[in-house]
């Protein structure tokens, strides 16, 4: 009875770790989506979930509804790109180039925008909460409806950017 009950707990706890292996979320972005990308830049709802795009020249890229949580993009030409509804949660976008680009309602909390350039960028509806905006430069930029909860912005440029009333008190702090 011994040797039964073993064997079958054994067998419950095979079963039970297949199903939780079969069912976790992907950790690594899909390298079929990342050649895709880099030979067409179109790649719409694509899974580059962490992937290194360090420089990568991404200028008028179709990455609407991407997936590119904790991706690294410092450094990249994301000028023009379609970027709308992406999620870039905790991405890294140091430096990168995103004058011009379509971020509506895409999801930048936590991201590093450190020095980033989104000149002209429309991120009407984006969720900026937590990001770090230091240094980044949003002249002209479209935040309507943009949540900027704790998001840290000193040394950023808001000039003549559409800002929502309640964030009208970042305008004090042009460059």
């Amino acid at each position: 009875m011994k040797k039964f009950l073993t064997l079958a707990l054994i067998l419950i706890l095979f079963l039970v770790s297949s199903f939780s292996l079969g069912t976790s979320p992907s950790y690594a972005y899909s390298q079929s989506d990342l050649d895709r990308l880099l030979e067409t830049r179109k790649c719409p709802e694509c899974d580059l979930f962490g992937a290194d795009l360090r420089k990568a020249n991404l200028s008028g890229a179709d990455l609407s509804s991407a997936k590119l949580f904790s991706a690294d993009l410092s450094n990249a030409d994301l000028s023009d790109a379609d970027i709308k509804g992406a999620k870039l949660k905790d991405a890294y976008l140091r430096r990168a180039d995103l004058t011009g680009a379509n971020l509506r309602g895409a999801d930048l909390k936590g991201a590093d925008l450190k020095g980033a350039d989104l000149k002209g960028a429309d991120l009407t509806n984006a969720d900026l909460k937590g990001a770090d905006l230091t240094n980044a430069d949003l002249k002209g930029a479209d935040l309507t409806n943009a949540d900027l909860s704790r998001a840290e912005v000193a040394g950023s440029s808001f000039k003549n950017a559409k800002l929502d009333r309640k964030w009208q008190f970042l305008q004090l702090y042009d460059r």
